[in-house]
């Protein structure tokens, strides 16, 4: 048979290794030869290989060969496939993860300073605690001392006389074993005399020191009295009832062990996971120690093959009864930096929900904030502060009605409220009141569903976007040295001169203004720019709603925003529509929060991963007091203008009249005082656009930051028929038209 074959096939050649001359590894799958196996014919020699030809052996020596040829075959196997790749090897460890040489909760000031003063309050809790219970601990030692004496006493005479060994005498005797009885009986009874002799001695050294204790008397007698009576109090005390009482009440939570997270893993009904856990567990590898993490257990998985880490988020709730932990305890995350089997698992001491929620540091007295620099936004799962910068980025915030969308718009509001360089414009189209601690601050301000509140906020969006371009124009008029990376920057912002002031428009519910059927389109249009080039304008966009749809948010919008915090929302939609395109397939998904996760949500475009946050809780008196304070910086500063300054901030109209110039001009001359229902039925015929649908009570709300409020008025209707009624005054309009005095045009 030749042994010939074409150029190029490729050959396995059986290599000698160390391993295999001590430890041979028989080919199980081929049946032996014959005389090869052991029946008696003698071995057959192997083949003999082919020798290469002269022609091969000069292409070898030249280098013209790739690898070690054989009659143009390269030989795979070769010795140098046992030899150690330091260079894979190398790379591999520069991927493995190293630990903290010291904790993290050292190397964070605050986490660290929060732990010390955890540590001092709690021991200066237990001591005072026990201090003031010494003298109930006392009389439970007092009182448990003779039986402690007997125990004492009857342990003696035990020990003394050998009765432990009694048992083994019986026994003895009830097998007539004579001679183990005799044999035992003599050894107890050696071991009495020697025990005998060590008891007198303890007496004899007791009376002594008894009477060494008679004649010392005072407190030297008292004390070792006390130290008697406490010794005996403490043998007598029962297994069952403690000496000191329970100075706290331990909640902690029972360790997260390798088994327990097998256990709950195994429960979730996974079928791969299921064949790993009946093979022993093989299948589930964990490539860390499970560790403390914060106030809580973090434990690193490799699950099971064909097994990522979106099948466990998709399964919390189960998990968490696997766990036997609540919910708002159980936290899986997928491992973004790894593969996508391994799942990072952290476990609370404490639900999320149910965790104090710190005070959020801005609402310190004195405290500032800017809006160049990183804010406090709230805390994640382990407590840790989240932040975020809301200057050159825009925000959306998003979640179904009641999950806390407001709450947490608050807290970017009010954060930028507290930079008394940056100008707000603030419209609540909700209608409840929400924001109104914002109209001490904001230099436009609306609350409302209504088409005018709804019309005013897309005016003011109009006013923005125009200021665009004068922004563009100044920044680029402006020395490069100046604007090294054409954007604002808080030297050029705090020039006021140049007018490239912060501003941060928020809207709150604002699927009521991009779904406004006459509104909405140009809204859209309007936002969509402004998020693309007012970004590095200084211009920020906040956003939230409670309807993340394609047609109450525009797609250019949720494409383009930086920052996004999605709270609970109900499906894969909503949550895409929030979050970004595919995070929910990338296992970032909100639906998985309950009712009780309110003001819980993903925040992501902040860091490197989306980090699940909790917000900062600021109630109605709490972010009244925290505008109070912002008010009282602007004022001091110059910057307080617009609406909380009392000035007509109704955004005007294409030919420049505002709500004053327009109830001027529907006041008939001669007419002293007009009723509001009058007036706002002047106003549709007006302006129908504007105007439809006013009631008496919103024209008050639109005159009242102009200081004009609707009193009795004497009037008379169609028919001649005269009364009282709420009206106002013609020459209220003309004073606030003209607050220096000067003569009405």
């Amino acid at each position: 048979m030749s042994h010939t074959k074409a150029m190029g096939d490729v050959v396995h050649l059986p290599v000698e290794h160390p391993d295999h001359a001590t430890n041979p590894t028989p080919d199980l799958g081929t049946p032996p030869a014959p005389g090869n196996a052991g029946d008696g014919t003698p071995p057959r020699p192997p083949a003999p290989l082919p020798v290469p030809s002269e022609d091969d052996r000069n292409e070898d020596e030249s280098g013209g060969g790739d690898g070690d040829a054989l009659e143009g075959r390269v030989l795979v196997d070769g010795p140098d496939t046992f030899r150690p790749d330091v260079r894979a090897r190398r790379m591999a460890g520069e991927r493995d993860q190293r630990r903290p040489i010291i904790a993290p909760w050292l190397r964070d000031r605050n986490e660290a300073r929060a732990t010390v003063r955890w540590a001092v309050g709690y021991a200066g809790h237990v001591t005072g605690y026990h201090a003031a219970r010494i003298p109930l601990y006392s009389l439970r030692l007092a009182l448990r001392s003779p039986r402690g004496l007997y125990r004492v006493a009857a342990g003696a005479a035990r020990w003394t006389f050998d009765l432990e060994s009694r048992p083994l005498r019986t026994h003895a005797i009830d097998r007539r074993n004579d001679e183990a009885y005799l044999k035992l009986m003599s050894e107890r009874n050696d071991r009495v005399r020697a025990r005998l002799f060590v008891t007198g001695a303890g007496m004899v050294g007791a009376g002594l020191a008894a009477a060494s204790v008679a004649a010392a008397g005072g407190v030297t007698q008292t004390a070792i009295l006390a130290a008697l009576v406490f010794l005996l109090g403490w043998i007598g005390s029962p297994q069952d009832k403690r000496i000191l009482d329970t100075a706290v009440v331990s909640t902690k939570a029972p360790k997260l062990t390798s088994e327990i997270v097998v256990r709950a893993l195994s429960a979730l009904g996974i079928a791969e996971i299921n064949k790993a856990v009946g093979k022993g567990g093989t299948g589930i590898t964990f490539p860390a120690p499970i560790t403390r993490d914060g106030p809580g257990w973090r434990a690193e998985v490799d699950l099971p093959y064909g097994v990522t880490a979106t099948d466990i988020m998709e399964r919390r709730d189960r998990l968490a009864s696997g766990l036997r932990r609540p919910l708002g305890c159980v936290w899986p995350e997928p491992a973004h930096h790894q593969h996508a089997g391994r799942l990072v698992l952290w476990v609370g001491d404490q639900d999320m929900n149910q965790v104090r929620p710190p005070t959020w540091p801005l609402a310190k007295t004195a405290a500032t904030a800017d809006v160049f620099k990183a804010i406090p936004f709230g805390t994640d799962q382990r407590g840790r502060p989240v932040t975020l910068t809301l200057m050159y980025a825009n925000m959306l915030i998003g979640a179904m009605p009641g999950a806390g969308k407001t709450f947490a718009l608050k807290v970017p509001l009010l954060a930028a409220a507290l930079d008394p360089t940056a100008q707000l414009r603030v419209f609540e189209l909700k209608g409840t009141g929400d924001l109104d601690f914002a109209e001490k601050v904001a230099h436009h301000y609306g609350s409302g569903p209504d088409d005018t509140t709804i019309g005013e906020c897309l005016a003011s969006l109009r006013e923005v976007y125009k200021d665009l371009e004068k922004r563009a124009k100044t920044l680029a008029r402006l020395p490069k040295d100046v604007r090294p990376e054409n954007k604002v920057t808080p030297q050029l912002a705090a020039k006021t001169s140049l007018g490239l002031y912060p501003l941060v428009f928020v809207i709150d519910e604002c699927q009521e203004l991009f779904s406004h059927p006459e509104y909405g389109k140009e809204a859209g249009e309007l936002a969509t720019a402004i998020i693309k080039r007012g970004r590095a304008l200084g211009v920020i966009l906040l956003l939230a709603t409670q309807r993340p749809d394609k047609d109450s948010l525009p797609t250019g919008i949720s494409a383009n925003v930086g920052i996004r915090f999605c709270l609970r929302v109900m499906g894969q939609l909503e949550n895409d529509m929030i979050l970004g395109t595919s995070m929910y397939k990338n296992g970032i998904r909100a639906t998985t929060f309950t009712k009780q996760d309110r003001g819980i949500g993903y925040l992501a475009g902040e860091s490197d991963e989306p980090q699940i946050t909790r917000g900062y809780y600021l109630d109605g008196p709490t972010a009244d007091r925290i505008a109070d304070r912002a008010r009282g910086a602007r004022r001091a500063v110059g910057t307080l203008t617009g609406y909380a300054a009392g000035e007509d901030t109704t955004p005007t109209t294409d030919n420049g009249v505002s709500i004053l110039g327009d109830v001027a001009a529907v006041i008939a001359p001669g007419e002293d005082k007009v009723w509001s229902e009058t007036i706002v039925t002047r106003l549709a015929e007006l302006r129908p656009g504007v105007y439809a649908g006013w009631t008496p009570a919103q024209l008050a709300d639109a005159l009242k930051p102009h200081g004009i409020t609707t009193t009795q008025v004497w009037g008379q209707d169609e028919t001649g028929k005269g009364a009282n009624r709420r009206g106002i005054h013609a020459t209220h309009i003309t004073d606030a038209l003209n607050p220096t005095g000067a003569p009405a045009p």
